[in-house]
């Protein structure tokens, strides 16, 4: 069943992911905890603390099932149902400013009637990168290394996620981004044009390409200078980081209406934020220049 399968990969990848952050940090190691779910399921969760490059970066992974709650009812626009969830969440926050946070997510969802028959199933994910310093060439990379993925695969479009991105992660209360975008999806259904099977595909592709698309960008940029001025900066961006996911953010919200697991839902939020009242960039500073980028959403490759 496609729904073992896929569990069995994010297994797999969560192991791939930590050994290859923890090679790079070199200071840290992930501790694990597995944790269950009194209506059913559970997860392991991971969570590496106070590295030499990583100030804190968890991978998550989780299958819950079981009826599913009356709130959520409502926003699936369903009666009475059994839901089964599995997904693979990661988010790293890095120690130095010069490095972007980047968060990834690769989820399976299944609904039943009361027969346990499946009457919906789809995909979804994403990843995206939120610089606190911008480096041009970092961002055409992430997004180029996207593309690659999505052109091995015609019917996932790189522009139309890309776009679907760019209006997800956006802090409508600020008018502006979280960060510099990448791709999101979601309710990628069972369907003619997006086979099961072939959406799997997609999506363990484009998963696997992850490492590859984000750690050498760590490791061109985790040994920069930088000073208190822009640990400050970082801090005060960390502020729109949480603003987004406790606000906008819907995988939250389904982690907090299914009864999830408070300690791996928040694991996303950076250890260390700042908000200062009024605060605002200095004319043509660095930090003005990135504030300019997430005003508008750019198109980082052709």
């Amino acid at each position: 069943m496609i729904k073992e399968k896929f569990y069995t990969y994010i297994e797999s990848l969560q192991d791939k992911i930590a050994a290859a952050l923890e090679d790079v940090d070199k200071k840290s190691i992930f501790k694990e905890d597995i944790w269950k779910r009194e209506e059913g399921g559970g997860g392991r969760s991971r969570i590496l603390e106070n590295g030499a490059v990583f100030e804190k970066a968890g991978v998550n992974i989780s299958k819950v099932y079981g009826k599913l709650p009356e709130t959520m009812q409502n926003y699936f626009k369903v009666s009475e149902a059994e839901f089964f969830a599995c997904g693979l969440s990661l988010v790293f926050h890095p120690k130095s400013p010069m490095v972007p946070t980047v968060h990834a997510n690769w989820r399976y969802f299944e609904l039943y009637d009361k027969n346990g028959t499946i009457q919906d199933q789809w995909f979804g994910g994403g990843q995206d990168l939120t610089p606190y310093y911008l480096f041009e060439e970092d961002a055409k990379y992430f997004h180029e290394e996207l593309k690659k993925v999505c052109e091995k695969h015609p019917n996932h479009s790189y522009e139309e996620y890309k776009k679907k991105c760019d209006d997800y992660f956006w802090n409508a209360h600020r008018n502006e981004a979280r960060g510099i975008g990448g791709l999101f999806f979601d309710y990628v259904r069972n369907t003619q044009k997006h086979p099961i099977d072939e959406t799997y595909q997609f999506i363990t592709d484009m998963a696997d390409n992850f490492i590859h698309s984000y750690l050498p960008i760590v490791q061109k940029r985790k040994d920069m200078s930088y000073g208190d001025t822009q640990k400050e900066w970082q801090q005060i961006r960390r502020g729109r980081y949480v603003e987004f996911n406790l606000i906008h953010d819907k995988g939250t919200l389904f982690g907090l209406k299914t009864k999830g697991r408070i300690e791996s839902i928040f694991m996303s939020l950076p250890p260390v934020v700042q908000w200062k009242y009024n605060w605002t960039p200095e004319k043509n500073s660095e930090e003005e220049k990135l504030i300019q980028i997430v005003k508008k959403p750019v198109n980082w490759v052709s």
